[in-house]
């Protein structure tokens, strides 16, 4: 369609005077990949109107933790400390026995279905995440290229490089932790990593960007680090490292570095705008962390990191962040993340703010207008993009819609505050990036979910059965996961 389209709705969330402003029996015209006008219903000349009716009309949503993954919270967020050592690696299966439990074909399948599952959630820009735990170390060029591959042809828009790592999380025998190390196969992934860099920009497509997506602060050696910054340096690639995401990473870094997390991301030239950090919430004013300073969250905004927030997934583990509106308010830049399935940010906006408020016992604690503009505005920030996040004149026609109208949503108040208290991200029902429409009457084209998912379940079947043997007692699955309640 090269004509100009109206996109009509009952709200609009549009962009003006810095923020997002709502905008009632509201239009956007859309003319190729961009936004033309923005205004009344009616009020633009259009060669064809889309009327989605009572809907709430947002800027696509950018997730910046975007699994793609067939799950690991469903299993590994609720064990005890004992069961929970079971699903890391034993010292003796990454030394001897580690192998891919998935083949290349079976990985590029399962990252596709995260793909759906990410647009049928209303993402329209993503930063992709999966386990290692599954792999024979972590990802390869042609898993990068693969994945790369199925975004351009779902019409997703993806930041995304094979993840590294030097080193991997482990169970010794005595069922301590630790780090086994192996540099050369730190070596190998960085040089997968900065020939995707390649590769992606020879594509010249919007739809496909690469960046450095190393693993975890405590399975990276120095020398990767220095590394991957003067590689980001040198091409101005964003640069994704997991950091400040829990005491035993803390307690690691410690160890092995003689310096806390923080400290090691500014010497080894990491810390600055071209950082992105899940999570960020174990810094020194974190009442769970030993330390004697408060600077770290200051640090963190005078360098221009951003924290990419993932409200559901570490609920589900036991933390929170402390606090979204204390790290706004120094100035961090913020963005929002999924990091577990469902991919859902609006799930994770709500339990965002209702945990912001259980810690400051105060209602007015956090507002769903902040997280949704950290699920739009701020994750195209920090993506260096003014030209998403925002529904305006000259931005990116990504736009998602979200049903009002089901009745198992009760009555309509703010659209924003009832689509995220009362409704989930199921509600998109629309969507379009870059002009493209992606997502209609809840539907993507040519996709066949049921048979997506069954072939999920088999393969993920297959996943949880090999816990077993990395296991460092060996335990069998029906032990390391059992059931809620018992069999009768």
């Amino acid at each position: 369609m090269n004509g100009r389209r109206s996109i009509r709705a009952a709200h609009v969330l549009a962009y003006a005077d810095g923020g997002h402003v709502l905008l009632t029996d509201a239009e956007v015209v859309v003319e190729g990949a961009r936004i033309v006008a923005v205004g009344p219903a009616g009020a633009a000349a259009a060669d064809e109107v889309i009327e989605l009716g009572a809907v709430l009309l947002t800027p696509g949503l950018v997730d910046l933790d975007a699994l793609t993954d067939i799950d690991h919270t469903i299993l590994d967020s609720w064990q005890s400390r004992e069961l929970g050592l079971g699903l890391q690696w034993s010292r003796d299966y990454a030394e001897q026995r580690r192998r891919a439990v998935f083949d290349a074909g079976e990985r590029a399948f399962i990252r596709e279905y995260g793909f759906v599952q990410l647009l049928l959630h209303g993402v329209t820009t993503a930063m992709p995440i999966a386990s290692e735990v599954h792999s024979d170390w972590a990802e390869t060029f042609e898993d990068a290229v693969a994945m790369a591959e199925a975004a351009r042809r779902l019409g997703l828009r993806v930041y995304l490089g094979p993840s590294y790592r030097s080193g991997v999380n482990v169970v010794d025998s005595d069922g301590t932790r630790s780090i086994y190390w192996n540099e050369p196969l730190g070596r190998s992934g960085f040089e997968d990593a900065e020939r995707f860099l390649e590769w992606a920009a020879a594509q010249e497509s919007d739809l496909v960007h690469g960046a450095l997506l190393p693993c975890r602060i405590e399975t990276l050696s120095e020398e990767l680090m220095r590394r991957t910054a003067a590689l980001a340096e040198r091409t101005g690639v964003l640069v994704r490292l997991h950091a400040l995401q829990g005491l035993l990473e803390r307690e690691l870094v410690l160890a092995e570095y003689g310096a806390p997390p923080l400290a090691v991301l500014e010497r080894t030239g990491l810390l600055g705008p071209k950082l992105l950090v899940p999570h960020g919430i174990y810094v020194d004013s974190n009442p769970l962390v030993d330390a004697d300073t408060d600077t770290d969250i200051a640090t963190l905004a005078a360098a221009g990191v951003t924290v990419i927030h993932c409200p559901l997934t570490m609920a589900r583990h036991g933390a929170a962040l402390d606090s979204f509106a204390r790290y706004r308010a120094a100035g961090v830049r913020m963005a929002l993340g999924t990091d577990s399935f469902p991919p859902d940010l609006v799930r994770g906006i709500d339990i965002g703010v209702t945990v912001a408020k259980v810690l400051a016992h105060r209602t007015d604690a956090a507002t769903y207008a902040d997280y949704f503009a950290a699920a739009t505005l701020g994750g195209a920030e920090a993506l260096g993009r003014r030209d998403l996040g925002r529904i305006a004149v000259g931005a990116i026609a990504d736009l998602v819609a979200f049903r009002l109208d089901d009745p198992l949503d009760g009555v309509l108040d703010d659209p924003v505050r009832t689509l995220c208290m009362n409704s989930t991200a199921r509600a998109a029902d629309f969507s379009m990036i870059a002009g493209r429409i992606v997502l209609r009457d809840g539907v993507i084209a040519g996709i066949d979910l049921p048979a997506m998912t069954r072939r999920a379940q088999q393969l993920f079947d297959r996943m949880r059965a090999a816990y077993s043997e990395r296991d460092y007692l060996r335990r069998p699955v029906g032990e390391l996961f059992p059931p809620s309640f018992p069999s009768g």
